[in-house]
């Protein structure tokens, strides 16, 4: 039992409040002189505490600053608010103090207080989600109505240019036409590669992530087959869960040869290395939804990092960190990602580059 722990002469059972498990915030039960009655799976996980550890003890022992915590509780007990709000940290079983925006309400008609704490790092985390995916469907509408908007005037150049070739007759003004009519054609490839999220139907069925990164790994080592070494590094009790094979297998080739491609000076030296790297998070939070379980794939390289200059914007359309890059491959695979209620995520420092990809599991 931890320091500050209290006798409690009537207990609520748990059972009475586990549907507080089931959110993603922290949540704690306390009775009028603050020891825990119930704590939800989520406290649990933040401090690195058990249920049975945490229920009986002093809550406010967990608190940077306890005080906070006990004047809120006399308030409730004095019955001076409904809810009472403000900002403090948590203390950590081997790790850093969390800071947590707190909520303090009183449960009628037992008495009891409630206490919900944000993890503020979680807040901003699932604020930048949002605004990310927010910021995805927009872009997606701009492309979708602006490479109709091409695609129509696109091939009457291109036909009319074929017509003037075949009337010309100097060579270096056939030659002229037959510019316009290979530019049209690197036109239209891009305005397909823009439009094609939005043309492949969704067909799913049962897959193995293990399957897809093999093949991934299988294409990749074809491409750069010298001076490149990709490390398997699989957690094989992951099961299998119902997506779109294909979609998945793009997402995840379009991460690995943009990892490839910013690898080629480390090949030459023979030392460029990805890893493939699976495993199952637990009571995970994104997209402003809680997955008890969740896919886990790490695309990690040893290369040069992302720039600083496009970090935050590496999702976008059209923004690329290399010469001659198109911009559209990290945009699709984030697209097919979020077609399977996933995300991908990016830390990047020079010497090492982690892509990460959550997809909920059953």
């Amino acid at each position: 039992m931890m320091p500050g722990s209290r006798n409690i002469s009537a207990q609520v059972p748990g059972s009475s409040y586990q549907a507080l498990d089931l959110l993603c915030t922290l949540a704690a039960v306390l009775d009028a002189s603050g020891a825990v009655q119930f704590a939800n799976a989520a406290l649990e996980n933040a401090l690195g505490l058990s249920r049975r550890v945490l229920e009986g003890s002093d809550l406010a022992v967990c608190f940077m600053e306890p005080t906070l915590l006990d004047k809120a509780l006399c308030g409730a007990r004095d019955n001076d608010f409904a809810a009472l709000r403000f900002e403090a940290s948590l203390r950590r079983s081997a790790a850093e103090a969390l800071p947590v925006h707190v909520t303090v309400s009183v449960i009628e008609p037992v008495g009891h207080v409630l206490v919900e704490l944000w993890p503020l790092e979680q807040q901003v985390r699932q604020d930048r989600e949002e605004r990310l995916r927010e910021q995805a469907q927009a872009h997606k509408e701009l492309i979708r109505n602006l490479a109709h908007e091409i695609k129509n005037p696109l091939g009457g150049i291109r036909g009319a240019a074929q017509l003037l070739q075949m009337d010309l007759i100097l060579p270096e003004l056939q030659e002229y036409a037959e510019v316009i009519v290979h530019e049209a054609d690197r036109l239209q490839a891009l305005v397909d590669r823009l439009l094609a999220p939005h043309r492949h139907p969704h067909h799913v069925s049962d897959v193995n992530v293990h399957e897809v990164c093999e093949h991934v790994r299988t294409l990749v080592l074809a491409e750069f087959p010298s001076g490149l070494g990709i490390v398997r590094d699989y957690d094989t009790s992951i099961p299998e869960f119902r997506g779109d094979r294909s979609q998945l297998i793009q997402a995840v080739l379009n991460i690995v040869q943009n990892a490839a491609l910013a690898l080629r000076e480390r090949m030459a030296e023979g030392d460029a290395e990805i890893v493939l790297r699976t495993r199952v998070a637990r009571q995970v939070t994104f997209g402003r939804q809680r997955y008890r379980l969740a896919l886990e794939l790490h695309v990690i390289d040893n290369g040069p990092g992302v720039p600083d200059a496009i970090k935050e914007r590496i999702f976008y359309p059209l923004v690329s960190g290399r010469d001659g890059g198109s911009g559209l491959g990290l945009t699709l695979a984030q697209t097919f990602v979020q077609r399977h209620q996933g995300l991908i995520e990016c830390d990047s420092q020079q010497g090492r580059t982690d892509f990460r990809i959550l997809i909920p599991l059953p």
